[in-house]
């Protein structure tokens, strides 16, 4: 059990984890969808809006507005706006969004692994 008043430490040999600088990333993190976007953005690079919906098949225009909302608040996507004749918008994941692609990927083997006993 962590010892209250304990300093927070990410050291890797560390067994306790103070959970309260991350409530607010694992907020976004748990929502449904997220971790779906993040792994389709680091699997192309680059996807527009239509591109994502299509990819995800399922997921509502709103939600996946509100997601890439999140996303990009929370400083994993970035969106870029292209001035053209019709407008484009274009998503990629932050050098952070690839570093949590990185991290998530072995609970994915995990999951695989898991389902296939």
């Amino acid at each position: 059990m962590p010892k209250i008043g304990k300093r927070c430490s990410a050291d890797p040999g560390e067994t306790d984890f103070c959970l309260c600088p991350v409530t607010g990333i694992i907020e976004t993190l748990s929502r449904k969808w997220t971790l779906l976007i993040i792994g389709l953005l680091g699997n192309h690079k680059r996807l527009r809006y239509n591109e994502i919906m299509k990819e995800l098949g399922g997921i509502g225009p709103k939600t996946l507005s509100d997601r890439l909302k999140e996303l990009k608040k929370e400083g994993l996507i970035n969106r870029e706006f292209f001035s053209e004749i019709p407008p484009r918008v274009e998503y990629t994941l932050t050098e952070d969004g690839i570093a949590l692609r990185d991290a998530i990927i072995p609970l994915m083997k995990w999951v695989a692994t898991r389902n296939n006993q």
